[in-house]
């Protein structure tokens, strides 16, 4: 008898031909989770284990941050022969509760004697017999008991709900557009979901932005790599770019302006990384540079797709995805960010784009891209 996790995956189980590769891919990504607590993962007969690990608790909150798994559940793996055992465990397992519960009973191994009513009638009735305290509800219970008859028999009463989504790395890299805020993380964490890789861009302002807004970010692709793994952040010196939109644009096209070219940076970068598109947080008229025109004007310049998965949520449900996902306090440090530096009294919210691109032409875009991107760090976090 030993006590081990059962992972369950989801979305995975509806691939056809190319199942092997995607649970390839998640196994891998588990036994990377595991590693820093001694686990040792291996797969049988459609599920995923964990064993040997030195921390359960830190095992279970590493192994549900992982894209592809659906919930973990820790169990206790036993001989399967003795089913009088089995029940004995049960009541073990069941004896701190108290309310409703019912036995919910899956035999993979259609040989064992019992089916999986009997299972459930015969380890329900034992449990009831020893434990007065316990009523049957089998329709709205307050605890499930799961027997699973397995190459052994496998017994659990909690299940943590994970992630969900695809396997990292089994749907392309894309770069995202990292600032200090509240929705950018949430956009990077939405599209990894779906088991994209990411790399970051950041866009950092010295003077007028300090270190500790620098800092700031890092740990927020930090806080990303846990769902994501490792990934390089490119902090990128911007303040010249800014001063010379500052000086030479009009001012209600500054903020667009210098939208437009961290794009075009992004996608250098992003090229440079191998990504196929770009991630921002970007929702759709939440300030005057996210109007569908001035997205517009942002778009034209980039050559790959943009993804905006933010796009039509409002703050609130923003804020509450961040929570979820432990970044809203570290976005919520007062660090200003590049964006709000020289922010235009009247910014354009229904700009033109051959009078942005006209205004353009007072600046010497190649150099000072070329120039920034030379500049930029790549930072490893993860």
């Amino acid at each position: 008898m030993r006590e081990i996790l059962l992972v369950r995956y989801g979305e995975v189980f509806l691939k056809g031909q190319n199942r092997p590769f995607f649970m390839r891919k998640l196994i891998d990504h588990v036994k990377l989770a595991v590693s820093g607590v001694g686990g040792r993962v291996w797969m049988s007969e459609g599920r995923i284990y964990v064993s040997d690990f030195s921390d359960l608790d830190e095992c279970i909150r590493r192994v549900t941050k992982v894209f592809g798994v659906h919930s973990v559940s820790p169990a206790v793996e036993m001989e399967k022969g003795d089913f009088e055992a089995i029940c004995r465990q049960a009541v073990q397992m069941m004896r701190p509760l108290s309310g409703t519960f019912k036995v919910l009973a899956r035999r993979s191994d259609k040989r064992y004697p019992l089916d999986s009513p009997a299972i459930m009638r015969e380890a329900g009735g034992y449990i009831l017999s020893e434990l007065p305290n316990l009523r049957v509800d089998v329709n709205n219970p307050d605890h499930v008991l799961t027997i699973e008859i397995r190459d052994h028999a496998y017994l659990s009463v909690r299940r943590e709900m994970a992630v969900g989504g695809m396997p990292m790395g089994t749907n392309g890299k894309a770069c995202l557009l990292l600032s200090g805020g509240i929705d950018s993380p949430v956009a990077g964490y939405m599209i990894a979901k779906r088991g994209v890789e990411l790399c970051c861009v950041h866009y950092h302002s010295f003077p007028y932005t300090s270190e500790r807004a620098r800092e700031k970010v890092l740990e927020l692709a930090r806080l990303l790599s846990e769902y994501c793994g490792k990934m390089r952040v490119y902090v990128v010196p911007f303040t010249e770019i800014q001063m010379q939109i500052h000086q030479k644009c009009p001012e209600n096209y500054t903020t667009l302006i210098m939208r437009r070219y961290m794009m075009r940076i992004a996608q250098i970068l992003a090229q440079k990384e191998g990504a196929q598109a770009l991630i921002t947080g970007e929702s759709i008229g939440q300030v005057a540079s996210q109007t569908m025109e001035a997205l517009g004007c942002t778009d034209e310049v980039a050559d790959m797709p943009v993804f905006r998965p933010c796009i039509g949520m409002d703050k609130s449900e923003i804020i509450e995805r961040a929570e979820r996902i432990g970044t809203f306090e570290t976005s919520s440090l007062p660090y200003e960010d590049c964006c709000t530096v020289f922010t235009p009294k009247h910014p354009a919210t229904h700009p033109r784009k051959e009078l942005i691109a006209k205004a353009e032409l007072a600046l010497d875009g190649e150099a000072l891209i070329a120039a920034a991107v030379a500049g930029a760090e790549a930072v490893n976090v993860g």
